[in-house]
């Protein structure tokens, strides 16, 4: 049972983590009307593509919290890794220049002739990038800490942010999203009974798992596999979310993580078809842009399961995770 003194708890603890403010927030949180009336179920939508920083994305949320721990420990130079067209790093790169530092970025895939997407971006934001010539996650966080050993042996004081800022520091972004969302019911008068999202490196998920637990939600969280098959994905985001939990006081249970992974494709960053469906119908039913390797992806079981019929009497919320830049890719 969600009681005010466990909200009033959680949020007195987030505030002793230092921030460097982002993103604009609350993001609009809105009843997906098109959708709604076909389907004959209770649609929302969570608005963190417009999280107005660096062109919005969710990792705006994680960033802030571990740029202020960078800043608090008087680093000047930020690495992360990425796929090409990473959303994490375009905003890693923009809070970076926001905050004065230097940002380097090793990204996964080939170099291109001519940049598009995301990558337009990491270059007007002044970031340096190294390419990796591997699909491998693994093979871009080992060139990740191997520059990172490169730039402080030159003098430069590193602070390295691994994948998609899946650590508790950057998961602790996302417990304040969380709360928001209670907030987001309270104003709109409904009670979701599940909130539906892309799930990359778990970062996002484990949030939530987090903030559900903490505060006694009895929704489900359902993360849609963008990457990793369901047992790796499900294992690293209840790992992420006890270390989290554990250091705000609290716990989470194994019961809380559930990732769907039936809607990968053939693998990270490559397209499906239900997922380019699923970009036309939120376009043209909804007026709102989806991306291929995330949303696009996510977006695609939430139909699934509407079409078959799954979700029906249930108020849904689909949490808009962002990347459109990617469209342009």
């Amino acid at each position: 049972m969600i009681t005010g003194d466990k909200i009033v708890y959680l949020e007195e603890r987030l505030e002793e983590f230092p921030k460097f403010p982002l993103s604009l927030v609350p993001t609009p949180c809105h009843r997906l009307n098109s959708l709604s009336e076909t389907y004959g179920t209770e649609i929302y939508c969570k608005r963190d593509d417009l999280t107005g920083f660096g062109l919005g994305g969710n990792k705006s949320r994680k960033l802030e919290l571990l740029i202020g721990e960078a800043l608090e420990n008087g680093c000047d130079t930020v690495v992360t890794s990425g796929g090409i067209q990473s959303n994490f790093c375009r905003l890693t790169a923009a809070a970076g220049a926001a905050a004065g530092m230097s940002v380097s970025l090793v990204l996964g895939g080939k170099r291109p002739v001519k940049p598009t997407g995301n990558l337009v971006l990491d270059n007007l934001l002044g970031a340096q990038i190294r390419y990796v010539d591997s699909p491998d996650w693994n093979d871009w966080e080992t060139e990740s800490e191997a520059l990172s050993r490169e730039l402080t042996e030159q003098g430069q004081r590193v602070f390295r942010i691994p994948i998609g800022g899946s650590v508790p520091v950057g998961v602790v972004g996302y417990i304040t999203a969380f709360l928001e969302i209670l907030n987001d019911e309270k104003r709109l008068g409904v009670t979701f009974n599940q909130i539906i999202h892309a799930s990359g490196s778990g970062g996002t998920q484990a949030g939530l798992v987090v903030g559900k637990d903490m505060t006694g939600w009895k929704g489900l969280i359902n993360g849609i596999s963008v990457a990793m098959y369901r047992e790796e994905l499900e294992e690293k985001v209840f790992k992420l979310a006890h270390e989290t939990a554990g250091i705000l006081g609290g716990n989470v249970t194994r019961e809380s993580v559930l990732v769907e992974d039936g809607f990968i494709g053939p693998g990270y960053s490559i397209p499906t078809a239900e997922g380019e469906k699923a970009i036309e119908v939120l376009a043209r039913r909804e007026g709102i842009f989806l991306d291929r390797v995330y949303t696009g992806k996510a977006a695609s079981a939430l139909l699934n399961w509407l079409e078959q019929g799954k979700l029906s009497g249930q108020r849904i919320l689909f949490l808009h995770t962002g990347g459109h830049p990617e469209l342009f890719a």
